[in-house]
């Protein structure tokens, strides 16, 4: 029996990947990656549906180097897809490479996609990689060049599928066929091709390139405020985002709340100034209880070290000029 590694989002299309070859007896593993775009979650409910194992691996810190500088671009808003893509089968090679499994697969559809899922970027994707003679696509493995898998006998060619273009009503009919009951809609899976989070995050690259996977972290857990070219505050909504703000703080960050007045928690990240400080501390007190006091006392936490700083609240008309859709 052979065996396949497949690159697993817990959509329709890998799922159904996974089970083209597992009905056709291929000992079959899914593998998922985690960045701060992209989790776990939907990988993990397609793998229990499959009843296969699943490997998950945080990429964080590799894939935001990729994010930064990608060879092939970006798509419509900051997702460098083919990249992206290259970057996981390099990674999930590492494990046939082992002897682990005999070869990759995915669930990519010819033309679902103009830009990342043409023929020619399914090839460059496979070549980036590196391990073209072993990724096998099995939902349009029909439609493209017969792989060594299909020459060796490790997969039955004519048990794959040919699926081509956007609709997903072929998908959605061998879904039906299989048994294949539940699974998410298209979309919603990556927040790179979301343009309210990719608005933050372009905002993040363009003055902190240097930034890293925790302050790209940040960009979820509150508003957003630019204070200057090198700093920037996260403000808390409210008392489950003060939690995690507070949680979130590194001995590199400064955390940031009123000290008398009920108020939202702030984190200053980046390379602030004195003056990148004060300005945050007048948007954590404009934001609280006392924005309608003349002065207002805010406590700054940096590398386990606390200070007190007097500050006149900023008004939320002007610290909103200030924050980043």
């Amino acid at each position: 029996m052979s065996k396949a590694l497949g690159l697993l989002s817990g959509g329709l299309d890998s799922s159904l990947a996974a089970l083209a070859l597992k009905r056709q007896g291929v000992e079959v593993t899914g593998i998922v990656f985690v960045t701060p775009f992209f989790g776990a979650t939907r990988a993990r409910q397609a793998a229990h549906r499959l009843d296969i194992p699943l490997i998950v691996e945080n990429i964080g810190e590799i894939h935001l180097e990729v994010l930064k500088n990608p060879r092939y671009g970006y798509g419509k808003n900051l997702n460098p897809c083919i990249d992206c893509h290259a970057l996981m089968f390099s990674l999930a090679a590492r494990h046939v490479d082992k002897g682990d499994f005999d070869f990759l697969f995915s669930g990519e559809v010819l033309g679902q996609r103009p830009m990342s899922q043409n023929f020619n970027a399914l090839q460059i994707v496979a070549k980036h990689a590196g391990c073209a003679d072993i990724i096998l696509r099995p939902l349009c493995a029909k439609l493209l060049p017969v792989t060594p898998m299909e020459e060796q006998g490790l997969v039955d060619r004519e048990q794959l599928l040919d699926i081509q273009g956007r609709s997903r009503k072929p998908q959605e009919a061998y879904a039906r066929q299989w048994g294949l009951q539940e699974y998410p809609g298209s979309g919603g899976g990556c927040l790179l091709t979301e343009k309210s989070y990719t608005g933050r995050l372009r905002d993040l690259l363009e003055h902190q390139p240097d930034c890293t996977v925790h302050d790209v972290e940040l960009l979820n857990l509150g508003r957003q405020y630019r204070l200057s070219s090198s700093a920037k505050l996260t403000l808390g909504r409210n008392q489950e985002g003060n939690e995690a703000l507070q949680a979130a703080a590194r001995p590199e960050y400064t955390l940031l709340h009123a000290t008398v007045f009920r108020g939202p928690t702030g984190l200053v990240s980046g390379h602030p100034s004195p003056a990148d400080l004060l300005l945050a501390a007048a948007i954590v007190a404009g934001n609280g209880k006392g924005r309608d006091e003349i002065s207002v006392q805010v406590r700054l936490q940096h590398n386990g070290e606390d200070s007190l700083m007097e500050v006149a609240p900023l008004s939320q008309d002007r610290s909103m000029l200030l924050q980043v859709a």
